[in-house]
């Protein structure tokens, strides 16, 4: 069974990370190490718990009344072949997908990682770039610095130009 490795267990009730009420899949293990980064247990790529992607799908599906699903961490794209299986699950059971990168939408691209690339064809929104404390604000809608940008990946693909939401 495929495992993924998570720095908490399914989060059920989030109305910040993406609009409505949003599951969110915490993943463990982040080389960003931004300061002021609101979720520094994540960091650290030996802990956390792995989590059978089975049994965790089993569990979202039980949330029938949520909007979408969020991924975050902690650093997903490091675990994009992971995070896969879980997205196409989701938009099998009508859930828009959203994901928080401390990369950048050009250096996603850039990867030679063809499962990023695989996990960005399934992603609605990418809120995209690392955090950054002196940019932080309390105004900005679903990302922590005005430097991030939440990008609509289906557009931007379609486009070729990168198209935010807000």
């Amino acid at each position: 069974m495929a495992k993924i490795r998570l720095a908490s267990s399914l989060q059920t009730d989030s109305i910040v990370d993406g609009p409505g009420l949003r599951l969110v899949v915490w993943t463990q293990g982040c080389p960003h190490h931004c300061p002021g980064c609101h979720n520094p247990q994540s960091h650290d790529f030996n802990e956390g718990q792995e989590v059978d992607i089975d049994l965790l799908c089993k569990e979202i599906k039980e949330y029938d009344y949520h909007t979408g699903i969020t991924f975050s961490g902690g650093e997903p794209m490091l675990q994009a072949k992971q995070c896969i299986e879980i997205a196409r699950y989701a938009k099998l059971l009508g859930l828009d997908v959203w994901c928080y990168s401390g990369y950048t939408w050009e250096e996603l691209l850039d990867s030679s990682d063809d499962s990023i690339h695989q996990f960005i064809e399934l992603i609605d929104v990418l809120v995209d770039g690392k955090f950054m404390n002196g940019l932080k604000s309390l105004e900005l809608k679903f990302k922590g610095s005005s430097n991030q940008r939440c990008i609509d990946v289906q557009k931007t693909r379609e486009t070729k130009v990168i198209t935010q939401i807000n």
